[in-house]
């Protein structure tokens, strides 16, 4: 009997074991123990279909005891249905000639055991990336680890050594323009090192554009030997202690306060105060203190004594981010010795005191995102509250403005508009009044424009009779180091003059000049 493809028993293949005719090469190799057709080796040719010299295109795998019996060291140990199992394989490329050939992507390129995961955890190849992809456990640390920073507020109470500073910093678009070290005398004494929280990268927050940006190269010895040679001996030298404090960020003029108490056993801001008076005294005081010190000191004063400035409290208060607020809180607890949020309450009422304590809680929206529908039915509620009943529902005003983003409240002022073709502005003119007014006033102003908002500022300190000494140097201070630029245009649009002509004809002396300095930057 002859098969096609092999040469008949009488031309070399007798089909007896052994019975190979010379010059025969037998079609298959012969493996130890015995030729080919012995129960040690392969089997005979009559197990393959007939047409197939070689191996067989049905399977790439031969049945189950097709195979005979494995030798030591030949074959690793495999399933009876050649499952791609990476346990099966010791490595993803077997040697040539060990293994049948199989078609692309037969066997799976998998790893060894001990780097791959079991196939329990993973319901399929496909399903998951591959180990690769997934970094090693403890990658990962634990939930508690990681608190969501939405959710709990920073543990200490003052700015230090991180990279986003307390109101933000030059890049970020906030108060202090880094975040370092502030001197120890402006702290009350502490026994672990604090943080301000970082402010988020939120709508709330635009892209800063000051006048006053860090020097550099910065060197805050020479700085203090600069200042100390300026109040040393008889009298003093107002311009150099411009020079040097009006043109560094708050956070360098720290590190100046620590480096001159390090070199001279003396406290900066105390041989300031000794050296300087009146109006230009108060604003190099206010440039010395750390920021939020400063504006939780702004607070207290408009809180404690006869009467509440309750301008001073909706200029901070109803223009800060949730950041912002919280750190000014901490600041104040921990200066004043009581919690901000209640001693609003004691000094204000009704609508008014809702509205703070709203907006004390820090938890306002700041994702970017827009939802139209949902401003669609804000507007809705805000016309209902307002406009199509009789009287005015507070609560539902102070619920959106307190709690939706900058972003969505915009959207919200728009769909008002197209509902009844009033300005939103003027809608809370008309169904509000006095402190409760102003408060939401200031909400909308800030949404729309916040450098608008203190522009007008600004300008109220300036005009009529006399000068707001306190307003202008806190806004000066403080609004140098992250939007002046935008301030000065948004003032010169309005009134058209420049905001450093103005103030230089409501001040004189070296207050004028610190003042347009930081101004001009």
């Amino acid at each position: 009997m002859s098969y096609p493809g092999y040469p008949p028993n009488n031309q070399g293949y007798s089909g007896q074991p052994g019975m190979q005719q010379p010059g025969f090469q037998p079609p298959y190799p012969q493996y130890p123990g015995g030729n080919v057709g012995q129960s040690t080796g392969f089997p005979m040719p009559s197990a393959y279909p007939p047409g197939q010299p070689n191996y067989p295109q049905q399977s790439p795998y031969p049945q189950v005891g097709q195979y005979p019996p494995k030798q030591p060291g030949q074959f690793p140990p495999q399933s009876d249905a050649y499952a791609p199992n990476p346990s099966i394989y010791p490595t993803p490329n077997p040697v040539p000639g060990q293994y049948p050939p199989s078609q692309a992507a037969s066997y799976p390129n998998v790893q060894p055991p001990s780097s791959y995961p079991p196939q329990s955890a993973y319901p399929s190849q496909s399903a998951y990336p591959s180990q690769s992809a997934y970094p090693s456990q403890s990658a990962y640390p634990s939930q508690s680890a990681y608190p969501p920073q939405s959710v709990y507020p920073p543990q200490s109470a003052y700015p230090i050594q991180q990279t986003s500073s307390v109101y933000p910093n030059m890049t970020t678009g906030g108060y202090g323009g880094g975040s370092q070290v502030p001197p120890q005398a402006a702290y009350p004494p502490i026994n672990t090192p604090a943080h301000y929280q970082p402010l988020s990268n939120s709508s709330a927050q635009k892209k800063s554009n000051p006048t006053l940006r860090p020097a550099n190269p910065f060197d805050a010895q020479r700085d203090a030997e600069i200042l100390r040679k300026a109040m040393k001996g008889f009298g003093t030298d107002e311009k150099a202690i411009i020079q040097v404090l009006a043109h560094r960020v708050n956070s360098q003029r720290q590190q100046i306060a620590i480096q001159f108490k390090t070199m001279y056993g003396k406290d900066l801001i105390d041989n300031l105060k000794s050296e300087l008076s009146g109006k230009f005294e108060d604003l190099i005081v206010a440039l010395m203190t750390p920021t939020f010190d400063f504006l939780a000191k702004e607070i207290r004063h408009a809180v404690v004594g006869l009467g509440t400035n309750e301008e001073t409290i909706i200029e901070i208060i109803c223009t800060a981010t949730n950041a912002e607020i919280r750190n000014i809180k901490m600041a104040y607890h921990k200066l004043c010795g009581n919690d901000l949020e209640k001693d609003l309450i004691g000094e204000t009422s009704g609508s008014f005191r809702r509205l703070l304590v709203s907006l004390c809680q820090g938890r306002r929206d700041e994702s970017p995102h827009i939802d139209v529908a949902s401003a669609q039915v804000d507007a809705q509620k805000l016309l209902q509250a307002g406009e199509l009943q009789f009287g005015t529902d507070e609560s539902t005003f102070n619920m959106i403005l307190c709690s939706r983003s900058y972003s969505q409240l915009q959207q919200v002022f728009l769909e008002y508009h197209r509902l009844n073709g009033r300005d939103f502005e003027d809608v809370i003119k008309s169904e509000f009044s006095g402190d409760i007014e102003n408060g939401l006033r200031a909400i909308v102003k800030t949404v729309r424009d916040k450098s608008s908002f203190f522009a007008k500022r600004l300008h109220d300190s300036m005009s009529g009779f006399g000068t707001n000494d306190r307003a202008l140097i806190r806004m000066v201070a403080t609004r140098c180091e992250i939007d002046m630029v935008d301030i000065k245009n948004a003032y010169m649009s309005m009134y058209g003059t420049s905001l450093e002509a103005d103030i230089a004809d409501d001040t004189s002396g070296d207050y004028k000049k610190c003042l347009v300095a930081l101004v001009v930057g």
